[in-house]
């Protein structure tokens, strides 16, 4: 296994959006009216989107897509672009319940792992070598989201050592987005 930077033009674009949408595919399936347009409008926007070292397509053995992980840092700046107006809506979202980045934080913003390569023990190796990663550059916190609704991954977070510090949430009308903000010191 292995992590090289996303580049669309050498990565299939296609299975890095459906990894996108499913990480967050209740917000996705909100703003789309099905799960191929969300995938399709995802697709696009990475085909425009110049994502530089932040955005990590996980390869195996044979160079096949099994997953994405995307990080940032306080030194990293989201870079604005024109996009579907939907995805800027995801954006604005996100804002209201996301960690909030500090001096030294490293940011694990999305861990996704191919439906089919599930349940093999990849979503923890890739959080592991993501820490390492981070106590190797000195960082003093890594830091990640856990929805409200995935209590899965927040049981996977805390078995790892991560702690909630913070739970933020955000209500539009009928819909509700709510994240566990989580941390681990160093």
């Amino acid at each position: 296994m292995g992590y090289e930077t996303f580049d669309s033009e050498i990565h299939d674009v296609d299975k890095v959006a459906k990894l996108v949408y499913d990480v967050d595919f209740r917000t996705f399936d909100m703003l789309f009216s099905s799960p191929a347009k969300a995938v399709r409008t995802i697709a696009r926007d990475l085909k425009k989107e110049k994502t530089d070292d932040f955005f990590k397509v996980i390869l195996d053995d044979n160079r096949n897509i099994i997953g994405i992980l995307i990080i940032y840092t306080s030194k990293t700046s989201h870079k604005f672009y024109l996009k579907s107006l939907r995805l800027i809506i995801v954006d604005i979202l996100d804002y209201f319940v996301l960690c909030d980045i500090e001096d030294d934080d490293f940011y694990i913003a999305e861990i996704a792992i191919d439906e089919n390569m599930r349940g093999q023990g990849l979503g923890q190796k890739v959080l592991l070598d993501a820490i390492d990663y981070a106590k190797s550059r000195n960082y003093k916190r890594v830091i990640l989201d856990a929805d409200f609704r995935n209590e899965g991954a927040k049981a996977l977070y805390e078995k790892i050592g991560f702690k909630v510090f913070n739970k933020k949430r955000v209500k539009i009308g009928s819909f509700e987005r709510g994240m566990n903000n989580m941390e681990l010191i160093l």
